[in-house]
């Protein structure tokens, strides 16, 4: 049996727990990421896990292997990689994870992007509007709006994004157009109940804030671009979520004398881990991509 796959069973089985998270995170059958696991143990000659019929724990003797064998991997894929990698592309797979909105407006056409450029890669994408656990999902990547404030985590910062406030046409001619972040008390607002606060929208470089109020309440800023589209109100909303309604001419944007907070957009991925070739390349490729987009 491959001393390969052993261990890269084992670490998958430790990071997570679980045989059957491991065999979903490495693409092979719980059967065989048991079987390696346990041809590792025999091959050493010692126990690695503690199996248990909910989940798994570490022996010292694992926890010793462990600490060293996930680096261990990412310098032999890093220096197979270098070599073949050359004269083909990168290949293999990149789980990626991202918020759903940002995932579905940008991420899948960077990754077909970037795809294009690397025909043997294949992508996990991931969309979901919580932090995932990098280690127990197995993601290679991830993409992190604001803060990230996890010390397990490295990040490298690719951009900031500001949010707008758009209305549709129809909905000003009617309503009237607010000129003060302070008018907005007597507008229908669209709340976002992504944003760590909803009802409290930020504008001006000193970060003044307005309490704002609405029938509608969705936790998307597309949804929430969607409806002030329609006419039902004004909605603050990341830019990237706003530019393509805007190049349309479905909302424009408002007080343009005062500008919305702005967050950092940042990809992070598990400090102490040596980031693999085709990992770092999607990073640099994302920066320059969100550059020649103008989307933030």
């Amino acid at each position: 049996m491959d001393l390969i796959d052993e261990l890269k069973a084992f670490v998958a089985t430790a990071q997570t727990g679980s045989f059957t998270s491991a065999a979903e995170q490495l693409g092979v059958s719980n059967r065989l990421t048991s079987k390696y696991v346990a041809d590792l143990e025999g091959r050493l000659g010692v126990r690695l896990l503690q199996r248990t019929t909910r989940k798994v724990g570490l022996t010292p003797a694992g926890e010793d292997l462990l600490s060293r064998a996930p680096a261990l991997l990412d310098d032999l894929d890093d220096l197979i990689g270098g070599v073949s990698e050359g004269s083909r592309g990168f290949a293999g797979v990149i789980r990626v994870s991202a918020p759903v909105t940002f995932g579905e407006m940008y991420v899948t056409g960077m990754l077909d992007r970037f795809g294009q450029r690397n025909p043997a890669l294949s992508f996990d994408l991931r969309l979901s509007d919580r932090h995932v656990d990098l280690a127990t999902e197995g993601i290679d990547v991830a993409f992190r709006m604001g803060q990230t404030g996890t010390q397990s985590l490295k990040a490298r910062k690719l951009g900031s994004f500001r949010s707008v406030l758009v209305a549709s046409p129809d909905y000003l001619e009617r309503e009237g157009i607010p000129r003060t972040p302070a008018d907005l008390a007597r507008h229908a607002c669209i709340l976002d109940t992504n944003r760590r606060a909803p009802r409290r929208w930020v504008f001006g470089r000193d970060g003044s804030a307005v309490t704002v109020q609405g029938r509608f309440l969705v936790n998307s800023a597309r949804a929430a671009v969607d409806l002030a589209a329609k006419g039902r109100g004004l909605a603050y909303a990341p830019r990237f979520s706003v530019y393509e309604a805007l190049a349309a001419g479905r909302v424009v944007a408002i007080l343009p004398d005062h500008p919305g907070e702005t967050s950092p957009l940042n990809a992070v991925y598990l400090e102490g881990r040596v980031l693999p070739r085709k990992v770092r390349a999607l990073i640099d490729f994302a920066a320059e991509d969100i550059k020649a987009l103008d989307i933030l």
